[in-house]
């Protein structure tokens, strides 16, 4: 019987992420020719992931340029991917989430009549410029997909509600937590956790033992660029000065629009760690020595609730609304008084943070990828 050939598509760093469990598992079938492309959308930090997952890219398209716009990069991937499904012609290419990588990549196969299987699919917020571009990204992968792997059953209802077939979509759970419970195992390991307690210390002076609180924030979203990103900065700088018994951890993107008003407002209060973008194992170990977590990262929202920590969401709308729904998140907007004052909640009231803490978690059980690879096995 002649092996399906299936194409992983990806190119940022949370793609592989959520991706690199899928791949695994299907390189653990016979049944299918499993191939990784990556456009390389984030470079350095997608490599991480790779090397963390031992994952090899079959193609590498490498297009990211400094400074490059959407629809320059929205072309070169859709060129460059054409020419690579004429090359080898896959049976099945498969995307996540709502990247630009994910809605080109759907395109061109779509273009040339290659099946399409959507992770992560059926995320919306209801505002096609909150997020962006990934609100209309995500919406037309969906109208392309032929397979929808809905991480929720909020999710499913979002696609039935957009007109998608019922039995095309396969809730799944969100291969996030796959991910993530992998790399809680192996830093269980007491010299793995040595080594990064370790690591935190030396370089940047951060003890994390030391019986303080620790907020971690992650803040990088293109839309809260200028006045938003101010007043998040400003309401961490308020929540520092109230507080000198926590430490604020916060791993900087490089994105300028992040870098300048993180340094103007946050780089003289002594227990602010300003630190560079975290490899994945070093971030999950933050993350499990968190005690809140203040972000405006999609990932972050469905990572942190698997390890019983508090969300508190800077942004104005979010797709992963079961969250919010569960109580492990609250959507605290990007105005810095009500930063401070939802923070300042749930660090002086203990039933608040319990009730936060011990919510269960709306996005899997660290099954996901094995279910999506099964429903290939058995309808492929």
């Amino acid at each position: 019987m002649k092996r399906k050939k299936i194409f992983v598509v990806f190119g940022t760093r949370p793609e592989a992420i959520k991706l690199a469990p899928v791949i695994l598992e299907f390189k653990k079938n016979k049944k299918f020719l499993t191939k990784v492309c990556v456009t390389a959308q984030h470079r350095e930090m997608l490599d991480q992931v790779l090397k963390l997952f031992s994952i090899k890219p079959d193609y590498d398209l490498n297009i990211m340029t400094k400074n490059q716009s959407l629809d320059i990069l929205t072309a070169k991937i859709i060129t460059k991917l054409t020419d690579i499904f004429l090359k080898d012609r896959p049976d099945l290419v498969v995307v996540q989430g709502d990247t630009t990588t994910t809605f080109t990549a759907a395109l061109a196969a779509y273009y040339l009549k290659i099946d399409v299987a959507h992770v992560e699919a059926g995320l919306r917020s209801g505002d096609r410029f909150n997020p962006f571009p990934e609100e209309i990204n995500r919406i037309l992968t969906s109208a392309i997909a032929r397979f929808h792997f809905a991480p929720t059953k909020l999710a499913k209802s979002n696609l039935i509600r957009m007109g998608i077939k019922e039995n095309s979509i396969i809730v799944s759970g969100n291969t996030v937590i796959d991910s993530l419970l992998q790399v809680v195992e192996k830093l269980s390991y007491n010299k793995k956790d040595l080594k990064w307690y370790r690591y935190f210390l030396e370089n940047y002076k951060l003890d994390l033992k030391n019986g303080k609180k620790n907020i971690l924030v992650t803040g990088h979203r293109r839309e809260s660029f200028g006045e938003g990103f101010k007043n998040i900065c400003k309401g961490i700088k308020k929540i520092a000065d109230k507080y000198d018994d926590i430490q604020i951890i916060y791993p900087v993107h490089l994105n300028p629009n992040v870098q300048k008003p993180v340094k103007e407002y946050l780089s003289k209060n002594t227990n602010i760690y300003l630190l560079p973008p975290m490899e994945y194992e070093p971030f999950v170990y933050l993350l499990s020595k968190s005690y809140l977590v203040l972000t405006d990262s999609g990932g972050v929202q469905e990572e942190a609730p698997s390890l019983g920590i508090p969300v508190l969401v800077m942004r104005k709308t979010t797709e992963r609304i079961e969250g919010i729904y569960s109580g492990n998140c609250k959507l605290v907007g990007t105005d810095a008084n009500k930063i401070f004052f939802e923070t300042n909640k749930v660090l002086s009231s203990k039933k608040i943070y319990y009730k936060m803490s011990k919510a269960n978690n709306p996005y899997g059980d660290g099954l996901a990828s094995k279910r999506i690879v099964e429903f290939f096995i058995n309808n492929y």
